[in-house]
């Protein structure tokens, strides 16, 4: 193999922790339009295989609009027209997209609007460090088995697919996300 060129690893060669350089940005987590008075918060932790937090993970969430429509706005990049920087949100459109980096303590906050459909949900995709490929995983804001997915898994899989009201929080949901071990995540291929 002599001669033969070495390339750089690609990023799913490497484990991480790298997503919180250059990925996050200002509003990332602020997909509903600012005051909009049907906001949602979905907020939880993001735990590894031991149940610790996982503080320099990253989520993106992607949804659909209230009315069940698939076409947010764009505007989550918008750059300052001087130095290219990127400057975040404009405050106004739903995009139906979110990127948000979990904290030390392993939490994300996300604010939007509550997706339309019968069967409401966040898709929702996890980096992570020790992941050499991202995960992806559904948040139901809805307990009823309303589509194939939910329907078809036993009820005490089914729960980890739920973003939970908040008692006592108005309009604020919980959904934690569990890596591996007993209460793991349902986590979905796409082929």
């Amino acid at each position: 193999m002599t001669g033969t060129p070495l390339l750089p690893p690609t990023p799913s060669q490497t484990i991480g922790p790298f997503y919180g350089y250059a990925l996050p940005f200002t509003g990332g987590g602020d997909v509903a339009p600012t005051g909009h008075p049907d906001t949602i918060t979905v907020h939880g932790r993001v735990f590894d295989g031991e149940g610790a937090p996982v503080p320099d993970a990253l989520l993106e969430f992607w949804q659909a609009g209230p009315e069940g429509t698939l076409d947010g706005a764009p505007g989550s990049l918008r750059r300052d027209p001087v130095t290219g920087a990127v400057i975040g949100r404009d405050g106004v459109d739903f995009t139906g997209f979110a990127r948000i980096p979990t904290d030390a303590d392993g939490h994300y906050a996300l604010r939007t609007l509550p997706p339309g459909g019968d069967a409401p949900y966040l898709s929702v995709c996890v980096f992570a460090r020790g992941l050499t490929h991202h995960l992806f995983t559904r948040a139901y804001l809805s307990a009823e088995p309303a589509d194939a997915l939910l329907a078809g898994l036993p009820p005490e899989r089914r729960a980890t697919l739920l973003a939970l009201p908040e008692p006592g929080r108005r309009r604020t949901h919980r959904f934690d996300i569990r890596l591996q071990g007993e209460e793991e995540t349902v986590f979905l291929d796409y082929v």
